[in-house]
């Protein structure tokens, strides 16, 4: 079988774009993505606070790097119900790359906080994965726990427990200044360790071993510690640059070992609320919960948490 031939990194920086790749000497592969537009979009339809806007922005690069393995149909969401300042956030990638999202936040107790890390923001909850694939109308459900993590810090946790697999991930977010004027971007890594012939399984804590006695750490894998630590290398400006490339992002990290990658994915911005959807939805309300919704001016008038689009309603229409 021929290799494909090798090329020159490319230098073109492109903005909203998964970037699918492997460092094949290493049994690593990964996804790359680096948002620019599509983030700036969804964090300015509401006016979010900094700290707010920065979370939301990590959980859409999450949701991008997971959501992304689906190639052509299905959705994934990602949503975290907490009971921190932020208490929750809901992100939605249809595939093959339409995201939206939005988050809720109590603003009196966001002024409290003191440490203002994503863990202080989130507190304690759970973070849900969801995928959802047409195809075989299967869904798929994974919960963790958030006790105090980041949301990177509960996808490893993720990959620990319910992939079992060896996984980095980073997430970046903050705002640049361009001559057109300040917007926020996004990015984001996500690295795994899938060897062919299969990871070493490690050994279980014997169960006759003595009270008290402290079970032996195994070694990590040399292709994987390696991997891991020239990931750990990454550095945020990297991730959030618009003038950097992000064939040229990959080559800094992994190119005394050689990486390949694929086809980049585009992704946008993208909301699925409609006037029909919402129409269907005000039907399905009782006359009685109807007349509640109807605002001074004699209508009914419904804005989508997700795009911020407001539409109005005549409520005679639904007599």
């Amino acid at each position: 079988m021929l290799e494909a031939p090798s090329r020159p990194v490319s230098r073109e920086a492109k903005d909203d774009r998964v970037t699918p790749f492997a460092v094949e000497a290493l049994d690593l592969r990964g996804r790359l993505v680096r948002l620019g537009p599509t983030v700036d979009a969804v964090l300015t339809h509401y006016d979010y606070p900094p700290l707010v806007a920065r979370l939301l922005g990590e959980a859409m690069a999450l949701a991008a790097l997971l959501g992304s393995i689906l190639e052509s149909h299905g959705r994934f969401q990602l949503q975290t119900r907490s009971d921190g300042p932020v208490d929750m956030l809901v992100v939605d990638y249809d595939a093959p790359g339409k995201l939206r999202g939005f988050a809720r936040f109590d603003a009196a107790r966001l002024g409290e906080i003191s440490q203002p890390e994503p863990a202080a923001l989130l507190g304690r909850g759970h973070l849900a994965l969801t995928i959802e694939r047409e195809e075989d109308a299967a869904r798929y459900q994974g919960v963790v726990p958030l006790e105090g993590e980041s949301l990177a810090e509960a996808a490893h946790v993720y990959f620990r427990q319910s992939e079992q697999i060896p996984s980095f991930v980073r997430l970046a977010v903050g705002e640049v200044v361009t001559p057109r004027g300040r917007s926020w971007r996004a990015g984001g890594l996500l690295l795994q360790y899938l060897p062919t012939a299969g990871a070493r399984v490690r050994d279980l804590h014997p169960g006759d071993a003595p009270d008290g006695g402290e079970s032996v750490p195994e070694a990590e894998d040399d292709a994987w510690a390696e991997g891991r630590a020239l990931a750990g290398t990454l550095e945020d400006h990297e991730l959030l640059d618009p003038s950097l490339s992000g064939e040229r992002l990959l080559f800094r990290l992994f190119h005394e070992r050689g990486v390949k990658v694929f086809n980049e994915r585009p992704v946008e911005e993208f909301c699925r609320c409609s006037m029909e959807r919402v129409e269907r939805l005000l039907k399905s309300f009782t006359p009685q919960e109807r007349a509640d919704m109807v605002g001074d001016d004699g209508r009914i008038g419904v804005t989508c948490e997700f795009c911020a689009t407001f539409r109005s309603f005549d409520p005679a229409d639904f007599d």
